[in-house]
């Protein structure tokens, strides 16, 4: 049965994880290691926090973070307490970011502050944000008029998790799970309503084509705040029971490190990622045998890399891939026979 026939909605599939894959390694974040059922736990708690901050379903709650695990729990929580998630480009200034959150209407705004040296919650002084937005730091200092995510996750303890379970059933199929807004390469940007059920279906195809498979370990150095991080990686982990390691920086030294360290099977990214990983002259000091499956795309992809990643590493599947936010994030994908 499809996954958008099976489970329906982004709620349930977590909530199914925890079964379904009860001893696979779901997370890995530094120290930070959860299993399925242990990330599932998490999420849920994620949502009692945000049914006690006053968040119903249909409402917007924006995200303003890097790849961490924070950015998957305490948004995959408000997607379960029925809101529709809002991502936004940790590269934007503090105006970009507040015409945003304010045109999404977004009740919550949960961000970092100090990543890469940025004042996030300074950036959007004078804004106006604040007025109609609580603002959430889920990692790093919660300046005053802020609240804290430990803080936040306090005041959800006394909501029932019956009250969770409630929210994910109220949810249904074709109910609209986030608002992602479009590059503005063209004009202003664009917020791309998704369903549920969209997400599901395209996703799981798009798992499928690439060979994406239970205890496979994902390096994702895609940002979360773009499908190709959040949709691709993240939903797709849920589905087939991959295990999820965020990247919130490309350095080619960190990542050889993580995929030798965390035996790193599926690695997707832009042409550069792979041509910095093939001439990088410390490349053969790690070990990179694990590597089994890699997505490319987003750029022209020359037919030279693709025959060195074949040559030189252990891909035995290179797909190439073209998507666009306004299509659910894919469009078209070669296939690994193709």
């Amino acid at each position: 049965m499809r996954a958008d026939e099976n489970w329906g909605t982004i709620g349930r599939l977590i909530l199914a994880s925890g079964d379904r894959f009860p001893n696979v390694e779901a997370l890995v974040d530094g120290e930070l290691r959860l299993t399925f059922p242990a990330l599932r736990d998490r999420i849920i708690d994620s949502a009692r926090a945000h049914i006690a901050a006053g968040v119903e379903k249909g409402d917007k709650v924006a995200i303003w973070a890097p790849n961490i695990a924070e950015w998957i729990i305490s948004g995959l929580g408000a997607v379960m307490a029925g809101a529709v998630l809002v991502p936004l480009n940790t590269r934007y200034k503090g105006m970009e970011a507040a015409d945003i959150i304010r045109r999404s209407g977004a009740k919550v705004l949960l961000c970092v502050n100090g990543f890469l040296g940025n004042d996030y919650v300074g950036m959007l002084a004078g804004t106006g944000v604040e007025d109609n937005c609580r603002i959430v730091v889920i990692k790093g200092d919660a300046p005053e008029g802020t609240t804290s995510w430990q803080d936040y996750l306090n005041a959800g303890a006394g909501v029932p998790v019956e009250s969770v379970d409630a929210r994910v059933n109220e949810t249904s199929p074709d109910d609209l799970c986030d608002l992602v807004f479009t590059s503005g390469t063209t004009g202003k940007p664009k917020g791309v309503m998704v369903t549920h059920a969209q997400t599901l279906r395209v996703f799981e195809v798009w798992a499928d084509v690439v060979g994406l498979a239970k205890g496979d370990r994902y390096l994702i150095v895609n940002p979360f705040f773009h499908t190709f991080g959040y949709k691709s990686g993240i939903i797709a982990s849920f589905l087939k029971g991959a295990t999820m390691i965020p990247e919130p920086v490309f350095d080619v030294q960190k990542v050889l490190t993580r995929i030798a360290a965390e035996k790193v099977s599926m690695l997707p990214g832009p042409p550069t990622l792979f041509l910095s990983i093939l001439n990088d002259p410390n490349r053969d000091s790690f070990d990179l045998s694990s590597l089994r499956v890699a997505v490319t795309g987003a750029a022209a992809i020359p037919v030279s890399m693709i025959e060195r990643m074949r040559d030189e590493l252990t891909f035995k599947n290179i797909i190439t891939a073209y998507g666009l936010t306004e299509a659910t994030g894919t469009v078209t994908m070669c296939r690994p026979e193709d």
